[in-house]
């Protein structure tokens, strides 16, 4: 039998997930303030598992709005010296080159955005990519894998600390709202349910000349 492969897993796509923090909720508007990637590797049973992360903390690009209410709910300071921040265009140059990378190691023709709520992430994601003007992006530029839906289907939550909780993954209410932590649990609760369902049954798919040998 054949070691299973990524590639084969989600029709060539690459798993990345993904999380921001932003100054508000209009993409093309207010600012996108952080930006974790985490992406995902299969072992040689076929399961899922987090694999390289990547972390950004941003400045606000130029004319960018900032809600208050927004920079209250998560806790940044925008200009705090000692975020480390680096410009958009670093950041996006940066995480798209890394996942391109790992795209081609894992022979995958495209990478497809993971998240909780994955329209809001993939709108900032690519409002930020379109401002930097940034043409080699590896990721899909609408198609997206949503956390919240699989979690209601698999767990009965949307929430993303109740569905990390009923897939017994630990999390710590006072680090949510870091993308970095975000990304990481989203990234347990993703490999969770792929996993779950693998171990159902549901994975790989049965075919009708399968049905006929057994």
């Amino acid at each position: 039998m054949s070691k299973p492969l990524l590639k084969d897993r989600f029709r060539g796509y690459f798993p990345v997930v993904i999380d921001v923090e932003t100054a508000g909720f209009n993409a093309q508007r207010d600012a996108l303030l952080e930006l974790a990637a985490v992406t995902i590797k299969m072992d040689d049973d076929g399961n899922l598992l987090p694999g390289e992360t990547f972390h950004y903390h941003i400045n606000p690009f130029e004319g960018a709005n900032l809600e208050k209410s927004a920079l209250d709910f998560n806790g940044i300071d925008p200009f705090c010296a000692l975020r480390g921040a680096v410009e958009e265009s670093e950041a996006i140059k940066d995480l798209c080159k890394n996942i391109r990378k790992l795209q081609k190691e894992a022979d995958c023709q495209r990478s497809v955005v993971v998240a909780h709520n994955a329209a809001f992430d993939l709108g900032f994601l690519n409002a930020a990519i379109e401002r930097t003007n940034y043409k080699r992006t590896p990721f899909h530029p609408f198609v997206s894998f949503d956390t919240t839906s699989l979690s209601g289907l698999a767990l009965g939550q949307t929430v993303l600390v109740k569905a990390c909780e009923a897939a017994q993954i630990a999390f710590d209410q006072r680090e949510a709202h870091s993308a970095l932590y975000d990304t990481q649990k989203t990234a347990e609760l993703f490999c969770h349910i792929v996993n779950k369902w693998k171990a159902l049954g549901g994975w790989p798919l049965a075919t009708i000349e399968d049905d006929e040998q057994s």
